[in-house]
């Protein structure tokens, strides 16, 4: 990141990012907060590009910004509409300041951390390593994972499937 185009799309992913984020919490309307998910999503992949993480930004953008994503629009709109709101709730003080916590705590880091020593190696493209890394050292770990995946994603639509759900007498 050491050309000033980059540094300055890192801030302005950066304010995007944080700013949807703050966004999500701050909205009443359920609907607009899944909108602005989606936008810290999307920044969220913005700034992995600006630290030329390209094969994480493609991740981000098909898991998160595009399954997740819809994953939870399907679930507002398959719910009874009788609260898409934000109510007030008891755990708000909580959250509010383990939040304040978190927040404190990446800040300590940020600062405490000696960001030289990740400037030395440079930044190199991280799709071909990972996918090197997928079908050589890991394969075994990922093939489990996928079947592990498979297995559970079957079990969730024989859950859901109507002739689990009827009886013997029930026709």
């Amino acid at each position: 990141m050491d050309d000033t185009g980059t540094v300055v799309a890192f801030w302005i992913m950066a304010a995007i990012t944080v700013g949807s984020a703050l966004m999500v919490v701050v909205v009443r309307n359920l609907i607009h907060a899944v909108v602005f998910l989606i936008v810290s999503f999307v920044g969220v992949a913005g700034l992995y590009i600006t630290l030329s993480a390209d094969f994480v930004a493609v991740t981000q953008i098909l898991i998160y910004a595009g399954a997740i994503s819809v994953l939870l629009l399907f679930a507002i709109v398959l719910t009874p509409t009788g609260s898409r709101d934000n109510a007030e709730s008891f755990l708000r003080l909580p959250a509010v300041a383990l939040a304040g916590l978190v927040a404190v705590t990446i800040g300590y880091v940020v600062i405490d951390t000696d960001w030289a020593i990740a400037q030395r190696g440079g930044f190199q493209e991280t799709a071909s390593v990972i996918g090197q890394a997928l079908v050589d050292k890991y394969v075994l770990p990922f093939e489990i994972a996928s079947v592990l995946l498979l297995v559970a994603m079957m079990g969730a639509i024989l859950i859901v499937s109507p002739q689990a759900t009827m009886e013997d007498g029930d026709e």
